[in-house]
């Protein structure tokens, strides 16, 4: 299994959720777990999901789901999930 983090921050508008699990289903791209709160307006979800059935590389994932908040004018980070796990550790 290839564990990913996905975080997705912004202001709230219709569509978020919809277009990002559209770009991780046609990327083969399994999502295990998903958070997602809004607080005043502001959209915050957090997924945990399975890259390892994706036929693209991982840094080309990251690009284009990049890309996906750009359109949705909202952050959207992909990392591995040791990578987060080090960046998050207290």
């Amino acid at each position: 299994m290839n564990r990913t983090i996905i975080t997705v921050i912004g202001k709230d508008r219709v569509g978020i959720i919809a277009k990002v699990c559209t770009y991780l289903a046609e990327n083969g791209i399994n999502i295990l777990d998903i958070n997602q709160s809004i607080v005043q307006g502001f959209f915050n979800m957090m997924m945990i999901v399975d890259a390892q059935n994706s036929e693209k590389d991982f840094s080309v994932l990251c690009e284009e789901i990049e890309k996906v908040g750009d359109e949705l004018g909202v952050k959207i980070k992909m990392q591995h999930e040791d990578i987060f796990d080090v960046m998050h550790r207290i």
